[in-house]
């Protein structure tokens, strides 16, 4: 009984901190599907990654918010729908609801029949970005945890390297713990540019950055 109590005790602290979360609520003003837009838009205009014209891939997509983000960006005016400069290519496991321009493709990023599938929307062209916001379900185990956010940055990295032009970027959400310095090594070793980010819009509490590499090595 205790561990319920527990954890209804965190789920109202969560709802609480939710709807009164600054990030929510300006999500909801702006037609976002979720506050995540506003990381990927932080880190966008701290760098400068994003620029109309472009062929960007969007890993682990679902609900939209970054893919949201990047249709803005790559709009003449900003717009939600309309006119498009570039190209915007959505993947997630799980389903996504329609973005304008933007194609989507449901299915594991980890199946070479998906994969396959990308590469064929991609049509020959190589990204000028690459954006991963996937994350593994947790179990709880540490060691197990920390080995699935580490395979799914190393897919993310792999992915970079043979389908981004030479000076494109990855961004890629990864998490602080047993893995996080292999991860930054891995990042160092593949990137001429590594630079770790934590936005605003990434609570305080959560364990979650993100890392940006910049310029492939090979």
């Amino acid at each position: 009984m205790k561990t319920k109590t527990n954890s209804k005790k965190v789920n109202k602290a969560w709802l609480h901190d939710h709807i009164n979360d600054p990030y929510v609520k300006l999500a909801a003003r702006e037609g976002y599907r979720a506050r995540a837009a506003y990381k990927l838009k932080e880190i966008d205009e701290t760098l400068h990654l994003i620029k109309p014209g472009q062929l960007v891939v969007d890993l682990g997509s679902t609900p939209g918010a970054w893919s949201q983000y990047l249709r803005r960006r790559m709009s003449p005016d900003g717009a939600a729908v309309g006119e498009l400069n570039g190209t915007i290519i959505a993947l997630d496991l799980l389903p996504m609801d329609p973005i304008e321009g933007v194609t989507f493709i449901q299915g594991d990023f980890r199946e070479a029949d998906v994969l396959a599938l990308l590469e064929t929307a991609l049509g020959g062209k190589q990204a000028d970005v690459v954006v991963s916001d996937m994350a593994p379900n947790l179990s709880g185990i540490h060691s197990a945890d920390a080995a699935r956010v580490e395979y799914l940055v190393e897919l993310a990295i792999e992915f970079a390297q043979n389908h981004m032009k030479p000076q494109g970027a990855l961004v890629a959400k990864v998490f602080h713990g047993g893995s996080y310095n292999d991860v930054v090594q891995r990042f160092k070793a593949a990137f001429v540019t590594v630079k770790p980010f934590k936005p605003k819009a990434s609570r305080d509490r959560s364990s979650e950055t993100f890392l940006v590499g910049m310029g492939l090595k090979h």
